[in-house]
């Protein structure tokens, strides 16, 4: 398995550099922050021979000791190193290592001579305070794990892609966990949990106050096993409380906080497509990736594959630079509302088969609902591809191989 060049994120790089901008890139743990931005360098280096890049992470142990002396030390080591006839590509690597990690960003940020890029694992990163700060100078560029196209490529698996999208969906796009996969797959779910388990331990229990580790582990497969499901606060305190694991709306809503601050999770709102409004109920989680979401809940769900297809589906909108909300027309559903960079908009439906003629009605009865004339596309396992009075259908792994 060789290296996967990661064209789409490296493009959104290139086209911010040198600009007036922190790039933030944001993450999970074990996505590839590092090596993305260890490819960029590669990038300018190719560019411009010469160029002055400095790369520090600080979760590196020859780093760590510069980050716990505070952010003015590392501030003036960086600045220390800098050449006084060029501009500086400073690369700071799990920056939320430094305390006070604000303050050395903005002494950074107003460097005449430093175009400045940062990681992080979680959204500590843009928490209020830094937000406040950051205003009009901070671009966050959150990474995900491989798409379906990179798992090809580094696996090397494209003559059978059937096969390989179903390992994908079992096993998913981290990295190390697709390396794993290839020996067994047992193997990639225990790395996957102790991926979450490092999350745990390091991105949030340090952060946040939680109450019970049964608890938050109760929330956490409940919002796994509702992937592509309307979820809220006190239905899952609801759920929970009556099945004898007592806890209050406001823990549910603290934790599930924690878990989208970390990566772990990404909400979507509801969008009324005919009022053109968006809708504070009713969201929807999906997971960072179907294998850790199976990692997570210890087991397959052979009766789930429609919601994994959705979650697969939701995660390569946002790849794709989309804008993505759970639409409502009337009293239907459209699975996702996806607005891209250029202000486009279409509408997605996922639906794992609709060989069954009842099936492929509802799927496509949201649809004529719909009063404008935007892109309509009903995404499916079966192996047909066409078209139904101005609806395209097509297959999942001809979709996550075309055009972006």
């Amino acid at each position: 398995m060789g290296q996967v060049i990661r064209h789409g994120y490296l493009e959104t790089l290139a086209d911010l550099r040198d600009k007036n901008l922190i790039k933030v890139v944001t993450g999970a743990r074990r996505v590839g922050k590092s090596t993305l931005l260890a490819q960029y360098r590669d990038v300018l280096a190719a560019e411009a021979p010469g160029v002055s890049a400095l790369s520090i992470n600080f979760d590196e142990p020859e780093y760590r000791f510069l980050a716990e002396q505070g952010w003015k030390n590392v501030y003036d080591f960086v600045v220390g190193a800098l050449r006084a006839d060029s501009v500086n590509y400073v690369f700071l690597d799990e920056v939320q290592n430094i305390p006070e990690f604000e303050k050395l960003l903005e002494g950074l940020f107003v460097h005449p001579r430093v175009d400045l890029y940062v990681t992080g694992s979680n959204a500590y990163l843009l928490s209020s305070e830094l937000a406040t700060l950051l205003t009009g100078r901070g671009f966050e560029i959150n990474v995900l794990p491989f798409s379906f196209a990179e798992y090809l490529e580094f696996t090397g698996s494209g003559e059978n892609t059937d096969r390989a999208f179903a390992s994908y969906v079992r096993a998913g796009g981290f990295p190390e966990a697709v390396k794993l996969a290839g020996v067994s797959e047992s193997y990639a779910f225990q790395y996957l949990q102790t991926v979450y388990k490092n999350i745990y331990e390091n991105d949030i229990k340090t952060r946040y106050k939680i109450h019970s580790d049964i608890s938050y582990q109760e929330v956490i497969n409940f919002l796994a096993d509702s992937v592509g499901s309307p979820v809220s606060p006190g239905n899952i305190a609801k759920v929970l409380t009556n099945a004898g694991k007592k806890i209050d709306n406001k823990s549910v809503t603290k934790y599930i906080s924690t878990l989208t601050a970390s990566y772990m999770f990404y909400r979507t709102d509801r969008y009324d497509i005919k009022g053109k409004q968006h809708l504070a109920t009713q969201e929807k989680y999906y997971a960072v990736d179907t294998g850790f979401r199976n990692a997570l809940l210890g087991k397959e769900l052979s009766g789930d594959g429609g919601h994994l297809l959705e979650n697969v589906v939701f995660l390569e909108l946002l790849r794709r630079k989309n804008q993505v909300w759970i639409g409502k027309i009337g009293n239907s559903e459209v699975d996702f509302v996806a607005r891209d960079s250029g202000g486009v908009t279409k509408y997605v439906q996922v639906s794992q088969t609709v060989k069954n003629p009842e099936t492929l009605t509802r799927e496509l009865a949201p649809f004529d609902k719909i009063p404008d004339h935007n892109e309509k596309i009903l995404i499916t396992a079966d192996y047909e591809n066409g078209s139904r009075n101005g609806i395209k259908q097509v297959n999942i792994v001809d979709w996550l191989s075309g055009e972006k």
